[in-house]
């Protein structure tokens, strides 16, 4: 079932991917500056959405946009119609692979909604600002613009998600001005961004809330995304309900850091975090008391409302308890084919070019480059592995990020999971190394404590 999930491909997702790519191309141009060719491709916009709850709104907006008015509302429309379009994508993808994996999956509640009201017209502003004069048309300036309405989202707890948004947004956009003299740009990310920002600009959008649970958690594995100023550990694990069904849930923390603090050595920003770290070093199970979880299956992790439990293989529990878990909904704005992230638990497959033969012709690639550094899984280990617990993702095609393995080394059965060195590396040569990248770890913080006390 799960290989003719991944050899087949949905009806229409490639033409609906292709009308965002022309919605894409666009953004990049500016909407000030469209030519046939464009403005042809933003009314096979419009024409999709014929019969649909958006058609009117949709119609409308292309049609003023290529007749030279951009407001925020239709940029909204344009917006709501490309997020659309990938939220569809999204759930062909995954409903393949729910059917293939035999996993359920809860229906999403109704969303509470926010009024921030005034403080979102300066986000709408400049968001507007960019269409108009395109990613090729952005310079310094456009891209300094968004540091005013950052600082007053960030005043607001209910806004500060688009105030972060917006900020790593401008400085992705500062960092490469004038965008016009650079040779390929990131199409589609700064589109996602600026789709994203956008919805989120809207009046009334709806509220991230959190319900109390209470209950075991069992980690499956961990995906450590490492950035030049952020190191955070995501970590996939399967929740245990008194009476309740198991469910999936993914449960994360991260710290600042800076771009010298790489490798083993970034888990040491993640200090006060030992619960946390502990679990995953040791593989053990965390007693939950009233921890937040959101309805997209995001656990708010909280060190005061965990405490550790008994050793558990994550391997066993997959083997024993995944293929019967279910799966939370995805958030509306989550809905997108870049952020599927199914945990599976393969074995019995054969290898192939790096790559996983799992029988009748199919294969699945690894994901090898989101390997991090701060984890003992290598890709060596992944090529030879027997077992391995991992992330399905699509990027035009399905590939599997390894989390942790089983495989051979010299002849010998072993387990390496990706966040094994949580707690510090377990290998002579890593800990060596990790030592001494620890003690300009020490010094930052340090001087930083220093500088603060002045």
């Amino acid at each position: 079932m799960l290989a003719d999930a991944l050899r087949a491909e949905p009806a229409g997702l490639a033409e609906a991917l292709a009308l965002v790519d022309a919605v894409d191309d666009a953004l990049v141009h500016g909407l000030a500056r469209l030519d046939e060719e464009r403005a042809a491709a933003c009314e096979s916009l419009a024409a999709a959405f014929a019969g649909s709850p958006l058609a009117e709104r949709v119609a409308d907006a292309v049609g003023k946009i290529i007749a030279g008015t951009v407001t925020d509302e239709h940029l909204a429309a344009l917006a709501g119609a490309r997020a659309a379009l990938l939220g569809a994508a999204h759930d062909a993808l995954q409903s393949a692979l729910d059917t293939a994996l035999g996993r359920s999956r809860d229906t999403a509640p109704a969303a509470t909604v926010t009024d921030s009201g005034h403080l979102l017209a300066g986000s709408r502003s400049w968001l507007r600002e960019l269409a108009i004069a395109g990613w090729r048309g952005v310079g310094h300036e456009l891209a300094d613009g968004a540091a005013q309405p950052v600082q007053a989202l960030l005043a607001d707890p209910g806004t500060r998600r688009l105030a972060v948004l917006l900020d790593g947004f401008a400085a992705e956009l500062r960092s490469a001005a004038p965008v016009a003299t650079l040779p390929h740009l990131p199409v589609r990310r700064w589109a996602d961004l600026w789709t994203r920002a956008m919805l989120l600009s809207q009046d009334g959008y709806p509220a991230v809330g959190t319900t109390p649970v209470d209950g075991r958690l069992v980690i499956l594995g961990a995906d450590l995304h490492e950035h030049p100023t952020v190191f955070r550990a995501q970590a996939h694990a399967l929740l245990e309900t008194a009476g309740g069904p198991v469910r999936l849930v993914r449960t994360s923390v991260a710290a600042a850091k800076v771009d010298t603090i790489s490798g083993p050595s970034a888990w040491r920003m993640l200090r006060a975090f030992p619960i946390f770290r502990g679990a995953l070093a040791e593989h053990r199970t965390v007693e939950v008391t009233g921890m937040g979880l959101t309805p997209g299956g995001d656990l708010i992790w909280d060190e005061t409302k965990a405490a550790a439990g008994e050793p558990a293989d994550p391997f066993a529990a997959a083997r024993v308890r995944l293929g019967a878990a279910g799966a939370l909904p995805v958030a509306p704005l989550d809905r997108h084919p870049a952020t599927l992230a199914e945990p599976v638990l393969l074995e019995g497959y054969g290898h192939a070019d790096g790559a996983f033969d799992l029988g009748g012709g199919v294969t699945l690639a690894l994901d090898l480059d989101r390997l991090p550094a701060a984890g003992p899984l290598t890709p060596a280990l992944a090529g030879a592995s027997t077992a391995c617990l991992g992330l399905l993702r699509w990027d035009g095609r399905w590939l599997l990020q390894p989390l942790a393995v089983q495989t051979l080394v010299k002849k010998k059965p072993v387990t390496v999971h990706g966040g094994d060195w949580a707690l510090g590396p377990t290998e002579a040569k890593a800990a060596k190394a990790e030592a001494a990248a620890g003690t300009a770890v020490d010094v930052l913080r340090e001087r930083a404590g220093r500088l603060l006390r002045k």
